[in-house]
């Protein structure tokens, strides 16, 4: 029987120090630009506010209504239809860096994508619990492969490559914990690696970026221009950073430093014990939302936590790799960090429903260190 509990104060003490230090960076990191283009007042910090006002205020929504209002179809395939009209609406819309990612609505960028990462994981998760019974058959699958595949290809029909693997990323962590047969997976894997290297082959500013990931000093002024001003920066900060306000390659050295690089800004004024710091949140929410799922009363709340912890983590790993050159780059943002209304909307939105499942949470699962629950 389930017990009615508060909220897990340790998680929301998280997100509320990682959207606080996000507003922080995203002033230091646009600082500079914003007085280069003449702002008397720095509208992305201004713009990065309302989006927290809004985000915060539709996460204690989402935490004080029942997540059980997923398990209603005719709620979750509203919010995945949803997802897919303005998907598809969004390919009409003008090209902006090389892709069609987002609808301008008085001065106001909205990008379709991260509706489709909420609505996709309440989608799995609602085709896990329904038929856990049928993790042998393709009928398990199907629906939430059908899903998955749509809108990851309507992304990429819209030059976001990035977003469209984060797209596949926590269905599948999903569809493992739920104990899924591994030659469903091998034959999944198998048909989405040759379309991502044709995704790759066949654009060209693609196939740049990943020869530059390999040999960036081939190309410094071009391709890997990018990835070598990242790396400066991370290599700027030494232990202890240059301290809040001090780097010195926004100054118009690193390309995107408020958004698709701000961790590289964090790790040059930060140093690596901010860097570290940063990703110690991270861990601590992975902890709790793991944590959320083994204590859920059912396996829509589980799954819920689970995927939505996934799609956080998961994409934070992928933007601290990228200022690494880890892995090719991207325009993957950092959750709570990075500059963009849209992307913190939803990821508070995503906590939210992490939080409003470990209101529910029953008594320690017998699994658990008793460490895990402290």
């Amino acid at each position: 029987m389930a017990q009615k509990l508060v909220h897990d104060r340790v998680l929301f003490t998280t997100v509320l120090l990682l959207a606080g230090l996000g507003l922080v960076m995203v002033f230091s990191a646009s600082a500079v630009m914003a007085k280069g283009r003449g702002f008397a007042l720095n509208p992305f910090f201004v713009k990065q506010c309302l989006a927290a006002a809004i985000g915060l205020a539709a996460m204690f929504a989402v935490m004080h209504a029942d997540y059980r209002w997923l398990r209603r179809p005719a709620v979750v395939y509203a919010l995945l239809l949803g997802a897919l009209v303005l998907l598809v609406a969004v390919l009409f819309a003008p090209t902006l860096n090389n892709s069609r990612r987002w609808f301008f609505v008085g001065g106001v960028s909205v990008q379709p994508s991260e509706l489709g990462k909420l609505a996709l994981v309440a989608f799995v998760a609602y085709q896990v619990e329904r038929k856990k019974d049928r993790l042998s058959s393709y009928g398990f699958l199907i629906p939430a492969s059908f899903a998955t595949a749509l809108m990851a290809t309507l992304v990429l029909m819209g030059g976001d490559l990035g977003t469209a693997v984060l797209l596949c990323l926590p269905p599948l962590v999903m569809i493992v914990l739920a104990g899924v047969s591994w030659r469903f997976l091998l034959v999944g894997a198998g048909m989405l690696l040759p379309i991502l290297g044709v995704s790759v082959l066949l654009v060209p500013y693609r196939l740049r970026r990943w020869l530059a990931f390999f040999d960036p000093e081939s190309d410094p002024l071009g391709s890997g221009f990018q990835v070598l001003q990242s790396l400066i920066a991370v290599g700027s900060g030494g232990l202890f950073g240059l301290g809040p306000g001090n780097s010195v390659q926004k100054l118009y050295f690193l390309p995107s430093p408020h958004a698709d690089f701000i961790f590289a800004i964090i790790a040059e004024e930060l140093g690596l014990l901010g860097a570290l710091g940063l990703l110690a949140l991270f861990a601590v929410l992975l902890w709790r939302g793991v944590l959320a799922g083994f204590q859920a009363p059912d396996d829509l709340g589980r799954y819920l936590a689970w995927g939505f912890t996934s799609l956080l983590v998961v994409q934070a790993l992928l933007h601290a790799s990228v200022a690494l050159a880890l892995v090719p780059t991207t325009g993957i943002p950092l959750p709570f960090i990075s500059h963009g209304g849209s992307s913190l909307v939803t990821t508070l939105v995503a906590c939210g429903v992490i939080l409003n499942v470990s209101q529910h949470r029953l008594t320690r699962h017998p699994l658990e260190a008793s460490w895990l629950t402290s």
